[in-house]
């Protein structure tokens, strides 16, 4: 199984070029959410955490984001709740895509957790800053000071990129990001 992991900036489009690939993708950010929903073990733990502000379960994002905005270092915290049943998720998602010639891992963190193994195919998803910050103010919830929090937590571009085996650029047109993505996997094939 080749496993390929997309990385790269916040709102870069790396869930969208995921997808392009056309084979299972592991969606780190989906998974965290059904885990806020369904899990009554994180609830409790993040109640225990932050009882002024995890109230009710399913837990709610907008509370999340006031953990974060409100108390210094709590995504940290959040993280180390949150992370080890990420990681569990994942290693279910491989498992029942074992027999798949690749899986996709789409995980903001992936080398910040280090997730990766050593013969993931790392893939940086090159958006321009503007279109990106652009397109995540759009977005519900988007918070500026939460935003650079999560920047925060992240290593830098340029570490990220000089990891990766290949780059591509997102001009955010879906053609041509379908086309670059194409283009990609018939190289990655042929050095299977």
């Amino acid at each position: 199984m080749i496993r390929i992991a997309v990385v790269g900036d916040i709102g870069s489009g790396k869930s969208h070029a995921a997808k392009q690939f056309g084979y299972p993708v592991f969606d780190a950010d989906n998974e965290v959410v059904e885990l806020y929903k369904k899990n009554k073990s994180c609830f409790r733990k993040l109640k225990r955490t932050f009882p002024k502000y995890i109230f009710s379960f399913p837990v709610k994002k907008i509370e999340i984001l006031n953990v974060i905005s409100s108390i210094p270092g709590s995504l940290k915290k959040i993280n180390n709740i949150v992370h080890p049943k990420i990681k569990l998720k994942m290693n279910t998602f491989i498992k029942k895509n074992i027999n798949k010639k690749i899986v996709i891992l789409d995980i903001p963190l992936l080398l910040e957790n280090k997730i990766n193994k050593k013969n993931d195919i790392l893939v940086f998803i090159k958006g321009s800053n503007k279109k990106s910050l652009v397109r995540l103010k759009k977005r519900a919830n988007f918070n500026i000071k939460i935003y650079r929090k999560l920047k925060h937590l992240q290593l830098p571009l340029e570490i990220k990129k000089k990891r990766s085996n290949f780059i591509i650029n997102n001009n955010f047109n879906n053609k041509s990001l379908r086309k670059n993505v194409k283009k990609l996997l018939g190289k990655i094939l042929s050095n299977a």
